[in-house]
């Protein structure tokens, strides 16, 4: 089998098709949850921590140096671990809410316990016990 009749194999069982609308809607959710997490959540964190951005947080290992102009000779070191903690937290609230969602369609998609078990599964079921005897 030649590697493109593979390949169309593999395109026409539907899972690529699939896949890539869940990409597609990942990545379109991935943005509601990100202008979720910076319209609202890290504004509400701001004003407990005094109106300070979260992404703006660093440690300054050597402040900027200016020289008697007023111009910067040399830029600051700082290690910026802000933008760490707003990544870290957008990522938490994107995997919290597609938990929740995965959840639901988890809850819907089983079948209802109190189903009668299909005809095929009791005639096996009978031959196991039967064979235990």
């Amino acid at each position: 089998m030649g590697m493109m009749s593979e390949f169309k194999e593999f395109i026409a069982k539907g899972n690529v098709v699939d896949l890539a609308v869940g990409v597609v809607i990942g990545a379109a959710f991935g943005k509601i949850v990100s202008a979720l997490v910076d319209g609202i959540v890290m504004p509400i964190i701001s004003i407990l921590t005094g109106g300070v951005n979260v992404s703006d947080w660093k440690y300054v290992i050597e402040p900027a140096k200016f020289g008697a102009d007023g111009k910067e000779v040399a830029a600051e070191v700082a290690i910026q671990y802000g933008a760490l903690l707003q990544a870290t937290i957008n990522f938490l609230v994107i995997a919290f809410v597609i938990f929740l969602v995965v959840k639901a369609y988890n809850r819907l998609r089983t079948p209802a316990a109190d189903a009668a078990p299909a005809e095929e599964v009791v005639l096996l079921r009978e031959i196991r016990d039967s064979l235990k005897k």
